[in-house]
């Protein structure tokens, strides 16, 4: 889940230099952000990275899903009831909470 590899939580078992390279290239993100913002500078990266997913994973969600369209990765109905319509996301571009912080062994 993206939300999980932005956090640093993400359980991916596959190639640990892939998965060490992505996280590198992660934190070098992460620092870079810390070093423009003063109001980051005293928080730890983790925190950092909390901080973005929580401002950013509207624009996220909404970047991934209209990119999404022509697959069946997403449903078709809002709430398992009313049609999206052609449209890419349900009403007022809600983003799924159902499984944001539910730890990945769980989903």
């Amino acid at each position: 889940d993206i939300g999980d590899i932005i956090r640093g939580k993400d359980h991916y078992l596959g190639n640990n230099q892939e998965k060490e390279k992505l996280q590198e290239n992660l934190r070098q993100i992460f620092q870079n952000i810390m070093d423009k913002n003063e109001d980051l500078k005293d928080l730890p990266l983790d925190a950092v990275r909390e901080y973005w997913w929580a401002l950013n994973r509207n624009d996220v969600w909404k970047a991934i899903t209209c990119n999404a369209q022509g697959f069946n990765y997403f449903r078709h109905t809002c709430n398992g009831g009313e049609q999206t319509k052609g449209y890419c996301r349900c009403k007022d571009d809600q983003v799924p909470t159902y499984s944001d912080y539910v730890p990945q062994y769980l989903r």
